[in-house]
């Protein structure tokens, strides 16, 4: 008697596993798809290409008026001075 009480509880279990199963597949293909308002990849673009227009360099602006060999001796200065005071803080 238990052995067919399991039987019948399965095949419940089964039958209401696969109704159930029917029902989501059913629900998935009638869903209709909402296209996207607007194209992802176009809504990028144009933030790009408003990203570029900002940091584009005006072209009436006058180039620096050291030249680049002093400005690079300048920058290796900074640096070495910057290395000195931390190699003198680790000193100490």
């Amino acid at each position: 008697m238990r052995k067919l009480i399991k039987i019948a509880l399965i095949a419940f279990g089964i039958r209401a596993a696969l109704r159930w199963w029917k029902r989501r597949q059913a629900d998935k293909a009638s869903a209709p798809i909402a296209p996207p308002a607007q194209d992802p990849a176009e809504e990028l673009r144009q933030k790009l290409a408003g990203s570029r227009t900002d940091a584009m360099p005006d072209e009436s602006a006058e180039p620096p008026a050291t030249p680049v060999t002093e400005r690079r001796a300048e920058v290796h200065e900074q640096g070495r001075a910057a290395l000195d005071e931390m190699k003198s803080t680790d000193e100490s």
